[in-house]
């Protein structure tokens, strides 16, 4: 316990959380994409988090899905304690030089992982590596992603890619929340000793899963 980074002691004991969007009234009621601002929870609904998206109005506006960001996790005395970097790339399996890469850091300037796309022409696949650039975890998602009313899965797979260690999952969760706040509501499963540097890496990739997926989306219909 006393060698974790600051403020990630509260995943040591977790084998799920929830990550929670913030309703934003003016781009529900405008369409207009407003920085995103999350919750990160514990399985009782208790508030471990909470996270705030980084970047200018023509980032989220015009490269909306694709945008580059910075998003600040804090724990609830305003500490910030993760953050997470994905630069401006391309979202497409034509282009298998440039696919997206993903950065966390815990603490802030101290790098605990990367999430790296990987090309497939059928399935979204990535690669959780640690701070040495090592892989550590594969995650594999669907065929398609519209979930038509059922959550979507994308599974935590080890490196061999036979055994399910655990997932990110999108929750439907219902009509009207969808295709009026374009919320997103998101579980993520992993063993309870895995490394609190990788399930946090694990957060990192949850919200480059949703930017990428379920973004522009209306999320299970």
């Amino acid at each position: 316990t006393y060698n974790l980074p600051p403020g990630l002691e509260y995943l040591n004991q977790l084998d799920r959380i929830i990550i929670h969007q913030q309703v934003e009234l003016l781009e529900a009621i405008l369409g207009t994409e407003t920085s995103s601002k999350y919750e990160i929870k514990n399985h009782l609904g208790q508030r471990l988090y909470f996270a705030v998206e980084e970047n200018d109005c023509f980032d989220r506006n015009l490269c909306s899905p694709i945008r580059s960001f910075t998003i600040r996790i804090a724990d609830n005395m305003g500490r910030e304690v993760i953050t997470v970097n994905r630069p401006l790339r391309c979202n497409s399996c034509w282009f298998p030089c440039f696919l997206q890469e993903l950065e966390v850091q815990s603490p802030p300037g101290t790098t605990a992982g990367y999430v790296v796309q990987n090309w497939d022409p059928f399935l979204p696949k990535f690669t959780i590596q640690n701070e040495s650039k090592e892989d550590v975890l594969k995650i594999i998602g669907p065929y398609t992603t519209c979930g038509c009313f059922e959550d979507v899965d994308f599974e935590v797979k080890a490196l061999n890619e036979m055994s399910t260690i655990g997932k990110i999952s999108k929750y439907w969760s219902g009509f009207v929340n969808n295709v009026f706040t374009n919320t997103a509501n998101f579980g993520i499963q992993f063993p309870v000793d895995l490394d609190v540097r990788i399930k946090a890496v694990m957060i990192g990739a949850c919200f480059l899963i949703d930017l990428m997926f379920f973004e522009n989306s209306l999320d299970g219909l």
